[in-house]
């Protein structure tokens, strides 16, 4: 009997097996191939996580006032970085119940997390789904890679992972997290989240509101409190708070009572505390120009030197002093009015003022309804007011008479504080008054006149309703203001404050065969007078003749020593009459000369600047003032004396002219800075005497001239001068007082006519006055000693020198020293030897 054939099948089995193991083998090598191709490619190019240490975060530029108070925030983004010691345990702890509830136990990858991820990605359809990723990989994805979702990216964000825990710190990652996420409306960073949307730091949030904070980052735009607090609340409640407590990290009390708190996020912006605008952009543009454009990212502080309550003195006198002037002039009928449809609801008529900003508490408002009198307005929040009578009592017509239906108006919220202790608790009474945009602008500049330190600054009526800053970048026409630099040329070159020059008409033949006949504002002549009486009463004749004596290129070249480019003065005779054009700031500047005894400061208004960790990086050292001090500029050296000038003996003779001694002492020199640095002089511009001479006529422009509406401060050592250009387009008050020198100009943007005897006794000096009130609160007055090299005179009215020795009295003038003899050999000029008009060719 023949044995059975042998079965094949395990030949074929262990074939099989083999098959299956060598392509497993190939599909294991290939794998592993690309997953090295993978690697090489993607590691590659992975960058470098130890720059995660240095990182900056971008944070917004800080601007503020002298005193610390914040004056602005420039920057796109919210951001106060925090250290991770400073965030509140309870607070790191929603955020880990949310996010990574193993993050101090994994290497940066959770695998359990990953392996969940993948299994719902092969049983569900969705391409995005839940889990996988860490803290420590959101950080490295918000840091270094994009939102792109692909297998690529996600290699890319585990690799960086580990990467990042074998170099950096748990905590060191997680202040990361906290300071880079986004929770909507511009916060980035846990600290900015906590301000914006409960006005609070930290250490001051409740668990309510932790768990509400931890929530947004996954859907910071359409799940934050504020734009969806139903799915806030959602997540809060459910996930958050679930969460925390399903981890011990809070007991079942504490989550059901953080539940049942309502959301009450509102938006806080952080709160402004100066109002200075202008200020604040100049800031800008000047860190910019400094260091650069990223400048609002890098989270600097700057300090300004500008005083908060000088500053809102400066703009409440501004609003006021141009409302002042506006209601002068009477209303105007609004120049824009809407199609409103017939029954329209109050919602769409509110709708049409976005877009429209309120400028310098003046709401804009809509008409809606004008009848009997009265007449009713909405409001951009939708709030309707009615305007009674004494809401435009100051237009002499009601609201029902001047307003149509459609309109759009401006209107200014009145409120009157309760009166008497049992109303000391109840709300002020609100009104509603009808009111306009002034037609007119005006600035304000006021600086410490022995440095330049600015210390208010107004550019304009509004900045939301223009940004040009025409205390910096607008040119006018100072007028009468400018003739205190030409008497300054003047005294400089032997004339003085006794001196007589001729109040009378005067013809100048031009070479292109024109005349010209400047004129006196009141029209008339007043012959012979001194050329302190001649600014007091601010004669154009007597100015006009007295820079024709001096000579318009030696008064050019002397002018420009106050910080005024020689250029911008016209090389003729009408800059007597102040037709250079010229900004308020550097007008203010030039009287920071006389002030402060003849030295040219330059304006400043950036006192510091420190880093993100608060590190100084700039202090200002700027040149002074140094009264007393020789023209070289060493501090504490006084000037020389001058008792001998130009061969003419102050001995014996001149005894009785008191010729004012060299101090005792050096002059003080200013002190050194706390930092230690060296005071700088500041070059000097003029003499000290003719800077004395100056400050004692201004003063008179106010005890006596155009000026004595600034009598009402009741302090002596205010001066200045009133300026007014032709047709009455530009109005200015520039003087000093105490510790500042302030210049104030009212105009027009157009250029037109302020109207009808607008001068800058009416326009611009009850704004200076109202600054000054506030400004000068306190102050101690400011001495005006005259300095060494100057001599005590009388002198009669029509000029005249007398001897100390008469007993007739005089009038008591103080004059250089040097200039004594040629008071001595000057004839009064009897007034019926004015002629009727002179006439002088120009060439």
């Amino acid at each position: 009997m023949t044995p059975a054939p042998t079965s094949p099948r395990p030949s074929r089995l262990r074939r099989t097996l083999r098959w299956m193991l060598a392509l497993f083998l190939v599909i294991a090598i290939l794998g592993a191939v690309a997953a090295g191709v993978l690697y090489t490619a993607v590691a590659s190019k992975l960058p470098d996580v130890e720059s995660l240490r240095d990182i900056e975060m971008q944070e917004p530029l800080y601007v503020y006032a002298s005193d610390g108070r914040l004056i602005a925030l420039f920057g796109e983004t919210r951001r106060y970085p925090v250290k991770i010691d400073d965030v509140p345990l309870r607070l790191k702890q929603a955020f880990l119940a949310t996010e990574d509830a193993r993050f101090y136990e994994h290497g940066g990858i959770d695998y359990r997390g990953v392996a969940r991820a993948l299994w719902l990605l092969a049983t569900t359809d969705d391409r995005r789904v839940p889990g996988g990723s860490t803290i420590t990989q959101q950080v490295a994805r918000q840091f270094f890679l994009s939102s792109e979702y692909s297998f690529t990216r996600k290699f890319a964000e585990m690799l960086l992972a580990r990467k990042m825990e074998q170099n950096l710190s748990k905590d060191e990652i997680f202040e990361l997290y906290l300071n880079k996420s986004f929770f909507g409306n511009r916060a980035y960073g846990v600290a900015a989240a906590a301000e914006f949307y409960y006005g609070k730091s930290l250490d001051t949030l409740d668990l309510d509101e932790m768990a509400s904070l931890a929530a947004i980052p996954k859907f910071p735009s359409s799940g934050n409190p504020l734009s969806n607090p139903e799915r806030a609340k959602e997540r809060r409640d459910v996930y958050v708070l679930a969460r925390m407590q399903e981890l011990g990290f809070i007991s079942a009390q504490e989550a059901s009572a953080a539940r049942a708190v309502e959301m009450h996020a509102t938006p806080h912006e952080r709160p402004i505390e100066v109002f200075a605008p202008y200020v604040a952009e100049m800031v800008r543009l000047e860190m910019v120009a400094r260091y650069g454009g990223d400048v609002l990212t890098r989270g600097y502080h700057v300090t300004t030197t500008i005083d908060p309550t000088m500053q809102a003195a400066a703009e409440a006198a501004v609003r006021t002093g141009l409302s002042t002037y506006d209601r002068r002039h009477g209303w105007v009928k609004p120049a824009e009015t809407f199609e409103l449809a017939a029954g329209e609801d109050v919602a769409a008529t509110a709708r049409r003022l976005r877009g429209i900003a309120a400028q310098a508490g003046l709401l804009p408002a809509i008409v809606v309804r004008s009848s009997e009198g009265t007449a009713d307005v909405v409001l951009a929040d939708g709030v309707t007011v009615t305007l009674d009578a004494a809401s435009s009592r100051w237009t002499g017509r009601t609201p029902g008479a001047l307003l149509t239906r459609g309109e759009l108006v401006r209107v200014r919220r009145i409120e009157t504080p309760s009166k008497g202790p049992a109303d000391a608790t109840a709300a002020p009474a609100v009104s509603w008054q009808l009111d306009q945009l002034p037609r007119a602008q005006a600035t304000l500049v006021s600086m410490q006149p022995d440095d330049g330190a600015v210390r208010a600054l107004i550019g304009g009526f509004s900045f939301a309703g223009s940004s040009f800053n025409r205390a910096t970048q607008s040119r006018r026409q100072p007028g009468s203001s400018f003739k205190p630099f030409v008497f300054a040329a003047a005294m400089e070159k032997g004339f003085n404050p006794a001196s007589i020059v001729l109040d009378a008409p005067v013809l100048f033949r031009m070479r292109q065969g024109q005349d010209w006949r400047p004129q006196n504002s009141d029209g008339r002549f007043l012959g012979p007078m001194r050329l302190r009486e001649a600014l007091v009463q601010s004669r154009n004749l007597v100015a006009v003749r007295l820079l024709d004596a001096i000579g318009v290129d030696y008064a050019r070249r002397y002018i420009s020593h106050f910080g005024f480019e020689e250029a911008q003065l016209p090389p003729n005779l009408s800059i007597a009459l102040g037709t250079p054009s010229l900004s308020p700031i550097d007008v203010t500047r030039g009287y920071a000369v006389f002030a402060n005894g003849g030295f040219r400061i330059t304006p400043w208004f950036i006192d510091e600047v420190r880093d993100r960790e608060g590190n100084l990086i700039f202090k200002e050292n700027p040149p002074q003032a140094c009264r007393g001090c020789a023209a070289g500029g060493v501090p504490g050296q006084p000037a020389a004396p001058s008792h001998v000038v130009d061969g003419f003996d102050l001995g014996p003779a001149s005894a009785q002219r008191t010729v004012t001694q060299a101090p005792e002492a050096p002059a003080e020199a200013p002190a050194p800075r706390a930092d230690g640095a060296a005071p700088v002089i500041a070059p000097r511009a003029i003499d000290e005497r003719v800077a004395y001479q100056m400050i004692s006529m201004m003063r008179d422009v106010v005890r006596r001239g155009t000026g004595t509406a600034a009598r009402v401060l009741e302090r002596d050592d205010v001066g200045g001068k009133t300026g007014s250009t032709n047709e009455h387009r530009d109005a200015w008050f520039s003087g000093f007082g105490g510790n500042l020198v302030t210049s104030v100009w009212v105009g027009r943007d157009d250029n037109r006519s302020l109207g009808f005897r607008e001068y800058g006794g009416r326009a611009a000096l009850p704004i200076w006055i109202d600054f000054m009130r506030v400004a000068l609160e306190g102050v101690p007055e400011a001495g005006n000693e005259p300095p060494e090299g100057m001599v005590r005179v009388a002198v009669t009215a029509g000029g005249r020198l007398l001897p100390t020795t008469s007993e007739s009295g005089g009038i008591i003038e103080y004059v250089k020293a040097e200039d004594l003899e040629r008071m001595e050999t000057e004839i009064e000029l009897p007034l019926d030897d004015v002629p009727t008009e002179e006439a002088f060719d120009i060439f």
